[in-house]
C-alpha cells in the first residue's frame, strides 16, 4: 500500500510518485472480463493496437506504436502487473489490472504509478476511464 504524506497533492505518494487508479463494477462474470482483457482485442483496448502480452513473468509486453514493457506479475484470472513505457516516454511506469468477483458482477480496476507529474496523472485518469467505458461497451450484449 502506498502512503500519502500530509501536505502532498492527491495522487502523489512517497514511494510510487504520481499514481492513478480507476475502477468500475461490470455486470459480467469475472471469467468473461478476464477473457476479454487478455484477448488480442482486449489488450488493444488497454495497451494499444497490436499489443502483445508475454505468457511468463519477465517476458516482453509490446504494442505496435513502439510502447514496451515487461510482465512483472501474473495471477491468471485476477491480476496482471507490468512495467510500461509508452512510445516517446523516457521512463517506464507500472500498470496493474485486477479482476475481482463482486456483488452484481466483477470489479475491474486499473492502477498506474510512477507517472511524470500531475498533468500526466490527469491524462492517464481520462485514458483509464475511457478504457473502462470501452471494456463495458465490448462486453455489453448487442442490442437487438
Amino acid at each position: 500500500m502506498h502512503t500519502t504524506t500530509p501536505g502532498r497533492p492527491v495522487g502523489l505518494t512517497r514511494d510510487a510518485g504520481w499514481e492513478i487508479g480507476v475502477s468500475r463494477t461490470l455486470p459480467h462474470p469475472p471469467e468473461a472480463v478476464w477473457s476479454l482483457l487478455t484477448s488480442p482485442d482486449g489488450l488493444a483496448l488497454w495497451l494499444g493496437p497490436g499489443a502483445r502480452l508475454a505468457d511468463r513473468v519477465g517476458g516482453p509486453v509490446t504494442a505496435d506504436d513502439g510502447s514496451a514493457g515487461e510482465l512483472r506479475g501474473l495471477r491468471p484470472g485476477s491480476r496482471i502487473r507490468l512495467t510500461w513505457r509508452p512510445a516517446g516516454r523516457s521512463a517506464a511506469t507500472t500498470v496493474q489490472v485486477t479482476v475481482t468477483p463482486g456483488r452484481g458482477g466483477t470489479l475491474l480496476r486499473f492502477h498506474q504509478e510512477r507517472l511524470h507529474d500531475e498533468a500526466e496523472r490527469i491524462r492517464r485518469r481520462a485514458h483509464w476511464r475511457a478504457v473502462l467505458d470501452a471494456v463495458a461497451a465490448e462486453l455489453a450484449p448487442a442490442a437487438g
